[in-house]
């Protein structure tokens, strides 16, 4: 049964900043397992990395689907399903555009082999 790590509805992201660690709280530390990244942005440009002790599973890469916050779907935007050894898990948002941009993220772990 997956946990939830990470779950963000309409997250703001101001013209030029990167957030700081949004990950935080008993589940940052998960064990071996698969962690499982979903993602939707209201625009394009939003970039995000998604890293396992300090290891990037995503790097600064684009969000690449996009829509009305609030509407996203787990089997619609879907970005990395990865097994890893165990870890801290960090997750931060950049917006690299002119304006404000918000995104919906859910980061899930299921434990196993």
């Amino acid at each position: 049964m997956a946990i939830v790590v990470l779950s963000l509805v309409a997250s703001q992201v101001l013209t030029g900043v990167k957030t700081a660690d949004l990950v935080t709280g008993y589940n940052q530390n998960v064990g071996k397992g698969s962690l499982s990244l979903y993602a939707l942005g209201n625009a394009t440009g939003m970039t995000h990395t998604l890293a396992i002790n300090g290891v990037p599973l995503v790097d600064d890469q684009p969000i690449p689907w996009f829509g009305t916050s609030g509407t996203m779907k787990a089997m619609d935007n879907h970005i990395i399903t990865q097994k890893i050894g165990g870890g801290r898990v960090t997750y931060n948002l950049r917006n690299p555009t002119g304006g404000t941009l918000t995104a919906d993220v859910l980061i899930t772990f299921t434990p196993g082999n």
